[in-house]
């Protein structure tokens, strides 16, 4: 008789596996990247991208990124998974983010209205290597410190505090127990203690003032967070019209439904009717107690709603529902669900819905998930979408602003949370023993990322002289 394959390897095994893995990837081999020979031409995948994506939203999208390298990186993901996908690969896999740059995390509140810093954006979940998302996090730390004028040393220095906490923060991860791993959090007292050190141990008196003014501004961010609810969004996307709140219009960024029937061909009964049914879809998707909850609120309002760089375009939407009174609002974020950029290199998601790979690679990542996270399937063609809460205490800090001791605390939180989040789907104990001890892995990445933000800056100019000779339209529209 055939002995079963053991599916619950010993540590030493999984540690043994780990190592094993260097001989296939050295944790050196990282930092040789060149651009293939038959690399694709980066605007014509931005096109690609465009040809799904509404259309009078692509110039937008285009404005977006073209403000500066770092704003292009953030729309480039797409570029980037064509890039990785002949990198090496330790044969470590987890559930990714796909799209991990540093404004990809931030706070929230958990369920228990604790605040809470994770990641925030999950748009290019897939599984895959690990290293990708190491790789695209370190590389948007170089990219936004070159952009904010550090120098080669501050940018190094920041670039490696990124994957150091990462390869730290696993071996953590690996001394411990499974529900462990499972329950660990950054929470907002974590984050407090975190920059309450690097004040304490400022070694002059110019770097303990740099460290006060991180932490002050930190806690204005934080408290700026507890603010973003829906009662916040009432006051600042709606008005009281005849006794009602409505949405308001904002076009080409809001465009509220009353105004959206005639793009779509269908009058305002039609665009009602599909909401309706839209809602009723989606509340199937959710937990019995999480539907009753949502019964209780009705629907008021629906605006297309334009977001953030690199999904501008796909189709969002802000709904606005009522609870007990008009003080009771409760504002859902509705966001179209497309393939994954990595699935056009990894091997397809296992969920044939967008929406739901989407929903349930975020709810395997994140140490705590919206309670109205959900999915469903457009009326309109062939698009799925998937749902949560506009604004629930969520922040993302401006990278543009950060100075170098600011984002040197902040690489660290999200190397820390970006391990979290892979040691909850993949194997801590094989990543952290193929990571090592040493500082190797680290400078590898680091010096990837210089090489990676060098093509970064080609492709900017490319995208920037396409935009110039009229290839690509773009407009500075916020």
């Amino acid at each position: 008789m055939v002995k079963a394959k053991d599916s619950h390897p010993s540590v030493e095994e999984r540690a043994a596996r780990g190592r094993g893995c260097r001989v296939k990837a050295p944790v050196i081999s990282h930092e040789d990247w060149t651009p293939a020979p038959d690399r694709p031409d980066p605007v014509a995948l931005l096109e690609e991208q465009n040809i799904t994506r509404e259309q009078d939203l692509v110039p937008v999208r285009h404005g977006r990124m073209l403000v500066s390298p770092f704003t292009f990186y953030r729309g480039a993901a797409k570029i980037m998974a064509a890039d990785l996908k002949d990198t090496p690969r330790a044969g470590l896999a987890s559930q990714l983010c796909g799209d991990a740059h540093l404004s990809n995390f931030g706070v929230f509140a958990s369920p228990e209205r604790t605040l809470l810093f994770d990641l925030n954006d999950f748009d290019e979940t897939l599984p895959g290597p690990f290293e990708y998302d190491v790789k695209r996090m370190a590389a948007s730390f170089t990219i936004a410190a070159r952009n904010n004028g550090f120098t080669k040393e501050e940018t190094r220095d920041v670039t490696r505090t990124a994957v150091r906490a990462y390869r730290e923060a696993m071996s953590e991860f690996a001394q411990m127990g499974t529900l462990d791993i499972w329950y660990a959090r950054l929470s907002e007292q974590h984050l407090v203690e975190a920059l309450e050190l690097a004040v304490s141990t400022g070694k002059s008196k110019a770097q303990k003032k740099a460290a006060e003014g991180v932490e002050k501004t930190a806690r204005k961010f934080v408290a700026k967070a507890r603010t973003r609810d829906s009662l916040q969004a009432l006051s600042k996307l709606a008005e009281l019209v005849d006794g009602k709140y409505r949405i308001v219009s904002q076009p080409p960024i809001v465009i509220p439904a009353r105004e959206l029937g005639a793009s779509y061909g269908m009058d305002a009964d039609d665009v009602w009717h599909v909401i309706r049914g839209q809602l009723r879809s989606y509340s199937a998707t959710l937990q019995d107690e999480r539907r009753e909850l949502l019964e209780r609120f009705e629907i008021i309002d629906l605006a297309r709603n334009v977001v953030g760089v690199g999904s501008v375009g796909t189709r969002a939407y802000i709904i606005l529902l009522q609870g007990r009174d008009q003080r009771d609002p409760l504002f859902l974020q509705v966001k179209e669900a497309t393939r994954s950029v990595l699935e056009d290199h990894l091997p397809k998601s296992r969920f044939k819905q967008p929406g739901e790979r989407v929903v349930q690679g975020q709810r395997r990542m994140q140490a705590a998930s919206d309670i109205f996270l959900g999915w469903t399937r457009s009326e309109q063609g062939n698009r799925y979408l998937y749902w949560r809460q506009l604004r629930d205490m969520k922040g993302s800090a401006p990278a543009e602003e950060m100075k170098p001791i600011g984002m040197t605390v902040y690489a660290s939180f999200c190397g820390w949370t970006l391990a979290r989040a892979h040691a909850r789907s993949g194997d801590p104990i094989a990543i952290a023993a193929y990571l090592g001890k040493s500082d190797k892995f680290d400078r590898s990445i680091a010096k990837f990322s210089e090489r990676y933000a060098d093509q970064n800056e080609q492709d900017y100019q490319a995208f920037a002289d396409a935009v110039r000779s009229g290839r690509l339209e773009a407009t500075d529209a916020d």
